[in-house]
């Protein structure tokens, strides 16, 4: 067994899914979680995904040899304060965050230094539902987990958390937190903006009923992540607000571009970026 008491901060899809995986695995003792909602909670307990919780994130934490932070990238810093001083001596804290970056300057800010103890990570894995009854096991199994330790990151607290991802069938991938914010920025951010901004769009069309009375398995498809937590995603964008922005304005000028060619019935630009993007999409999908 890796872990002897597990703290998780948040029980929600993500946390949840940590803690049924590694409950699953035989690899936990007891799981202490902690949250706002009292009947999430009361729930995580009937579901067996944890065994007690706690509104208090000091008394979470206290005695635990690993914390897991799936809290909204918004209440991270609150979070890390919170903890302060209730840490048992060899407690690993690691994370869920969709941005590293600012995640790793939240700690650095509460504790005046970067915290040996504290591997930064995100795993690339979720859905679009949300609470404790969303998770599941499998959630992590055959997904990449990304951890970006900084240079005083402790080695063996690095390992620790692999092998407690490793355990919930995850593939570990280490990268720099500014590399990992660019790369998911195109890759996961960009996405969901895109997502949001089309509903938000068509829903202030003066023909909206007919748009989504009508809407068929394709626009269902592409618009699935628009039903994501706004809350987190909101903190998305201003903790990677640098990287997410420029990509928004390169995506508006290739907008600009599209429906100039539409209008003029460019077919030649038509053709070029639409056979880009499937050789580049199936080059994607062949690759998984």
């Amino acid at each position: 067994m890796i872990i002897r008491k597990l703290a998780v901060i948040g029980v929600g899809l993500i946390g949840g899914s940590l803690a049924r995986a590694l409950r699953a695995a035989g690899q936990v003792g007891d799981i202490v979680g902690c949250g706002r909602g009292r009947e999430n909670l009361e729930k995580a307990v009937e579901l067996g995904v944890i065994d007690s919780y706690t509104h208090e994130i000091g008394e979470a934490v206290a005695g635990a040899d690993m914390v897991f932070l799936a809290v909204p990238l918004g209440a991270m810093r609150d979070a890390f304060t919170a903890m302060k001083g209730h840490l048992a001596e060899d407690a690993v804290i690691t994370d869920g965050g969709s941005v590293k970056g600012s995640v790793i300057a939240d700690c650095e800010a509460v504790f005046g230094k970067a915290l040996p103890g504290f591997v930064a990570g995100h795993p690339i894995a979720g859905t679009e539902k949300n609470g404790v009854e969303a998770s599941f096991a499998e959630l992590y199994q055959n997904r990449r987990v990304i951890l970006t330790p900084v240079s005083e990151t402790d080695e063996r607290a690095i390992e620790r958390v692999e092998a407690m991802w490793r355990y919930c069938g995850a593939e570990i991938n280490r990268m720099a937190p500014e590399d990992h914010d660019r790369v998911l920025a195109a890759t996961s951010h960009l996405p969901h903006m895109l997502a949001f901004a089309l509903v938000d769009m068509l829903s202030r069309v003066d023909y909206e009923e007919d748009i989504f009375k009508y809407a068929a398995g394709g626009f269902r498809d592409f618009t699935r992540i628009a039903s994501s937590n706004p809350i987190m995603w909101r903190d998305i964008c201003v903790a990677n607000k640098d990287a997410v922005a420029s990509l928004v304005d390169s995506y508006a000028d290739e907008m600009t571009l599209l429906a100039k060619a539409i209008r003029e019935d460019d077919i030649d630009t038509l053709t070029q970026m639409f056979t880009n993007a499937k050789k580049h999409r199936d080059a994607f999908i062949d690759g998984i």
